[in-house]
């Protein structure tokens, strides 16, 4: 129950819409990568590079020089910017070649996908919480250059600067006309942002249809193709588990579930996992002896959720391709499983009565090794609070696809004949995006 309100004024679309909030995260990286791979490609191709990449070591004593004088609240002079000067030259080039990728190799580094799959590139950053809070301080850096480099249009040579910027002239008896365009423009800029936010929140299921259309691209040509390796990796060992491991969400209540706790409280002797297919009404029980009885997987893995706690676990159980072809072979036209909790969503996104938390995994996410009921973490049964007795792991993906104290499994046609027709609870009510790698 972290989540938390925001005001849209001051975060995009604001208020409890933490998935939302993602997928605009995603679309202006997408947007922010494209303008800078446009901007490289042409900084080279044209030969301007030249005029933003130093090539001679005189530019530190230079850019001491013009730092000293900005320290004093001083203004170098008129001809130390033709075209830039020394001090801008630097910072230019820190932007665009070391803190633009540095937040794009963090950003990475974030992702369970990558995580799941290059696990010592993610050590390399200090685990999910370094990557997290370099990619942080990345952001406030950028910000900080944003809100410099904009106020000191305003407070360096403005006369010179914004008839330049805007007209691409040095003419000064236009700098009132390039002043007034410059300044309506950042107006225009902030009321956009604003309005934006506003706007999504009219609809918050039709902006997140407009808003996964745009960035599935990325994860499919980016993310998509990687396959998680986590019983194979030896980056994380067993000196490095959480003791301890958040959650999100609680068990099953009174209200939510008797059955529930009438198998906890009886030590899970009655308890059955049906699994079924949907198409035909088809259908098995499996106790949780039996379960264990399978042939067992196990693996060190890093948990991340959406609200930015991680944990570090030795998960075990049984794969879930195993427990479905004790059905037999796959269903013809079944190209979904959809997995269901004894337990109830937080809350509907219309407020309606809360219906039981489910998700639903394609093929791909279903094929990969670690994709596993898990029955017990760190060599221990599974804590209640994390899902006893059972409950799902798909490593390739964030948290809110791992469905906690599992009730059912079940082979169906299309998702979008179950819920809000979106893949799942937390993309139904949260508005998250079905495929989870990022």
């Amino acid at each position: 129950m972290d989540e938390r309100s925001a005001s849209p004024i001051f975060t995009l679309p604001g208020r409890k819409n933490i998935g939302l909030g993602r997928h605009f995260h995603g679309f202006g990286v997408t947007l922010w990568l494209i303008n800078g791979l446009a901007y490289v490609v042409l900084l080279f191709g044209t030969g301007l590079w030249r005029r933003i990449v130093p090539t001679s070591w005189d530019i530190f004593p230079e850019a001491w020089e013009s730092m000293k004088i900005y320290a004093g609240f001083g203004v170098p002079d008129i001809e130390y910017f033709t075209l830039y000067d020394a001090l801008q030259m630097l910072t230019y080039t820190g932007v665009i070649f070391i803190l633009a990728p540095f937040l794009i190799l963090t950003g990475l580094a974030m992702s369970p996908a990558i995580r799941s799959r290059f696990p010592r590139y993610v050590r390399f950053w200090g685990g999910h919480q370094g990557a997290q809070s370099l990619h942080f301080i990345g952001m406030v850096l950028m910000t900080l250059f944003i809100i410099g480099h904009v106020g000191l249009v305003f407070l360096v040579h403005p006369e010179y600067n914004l008839p330049h910027m805007v007209f691409g002239v040095t003419d000064t008896a236009r700098y009132a006309q390039a002043f007034t365009i410059v300044l309506i423009t950042i107006v225009l800029v902030f009321a956009f942002w604003i309005g934006l936010s506003y706007a999504s929140l009219i609809n918050r299921p039709l902006t997140q249809k407009i808003l996964v259309t745009l960035t599935e691209p990325v994860r499919k040509i980016g993310l998509n193709w990687m396959k998680p390796r986590m019983h194979k990796q030896n980056a994380y060992t067993e000196k490095e588990l959480s003791e301890f491991h958040w959650t999100n969400g609680l068990p099953p209540t009174e209200d939510e579930s008797t059955e529930w706790l009438h198998h906890r409280d009886t030590g899970w002797k009655d308890w059955r996992l049906k699994v079924g297919n949907a198409l035909d009404d088809s259908s098995i029980e499996l106790s949780l002896d039996e379960l264990k009885a399978m042939p067992k997987t196990e693996y060190i893995a890093v948990h991340t959720c959406m609200q930015g706690w991680s944990a570090t676990s030795k998960w075990a159980g049984v794969k879930l391709t195993d427990v479905l072809d004790l059905l037999g072979p796959r269903p013809e036209g079944a190209n979904y499983v959809m997995i269901t909790s004894h337990g109830l969503a937080q809350e509907m996104w219309d407020h309606r009565p809360r219906e039981p938390f489910y998700t639903v995994l394609d093929l791909k996410m279903l094929d990969e090794d670690n994709t596993i009921l898990a029955y017990e973490r760190n060599d221990r049964p599974l804590d209640i609070h994390l899902g006893a007795p059972l409950r799902l792991r798909v490593e390739s993906n964030h948290g809110y696809k791992m469905v906690k104290w599992i009730r059912s499994i079940e082979w169906i046609r299309d998702y979008a004949e179950y819920g809000d027709g979106r893949g799942g609870t937390r993309e139904d009510g949260a508005m998250q995006a079905f495929n989870g790698v990022i």
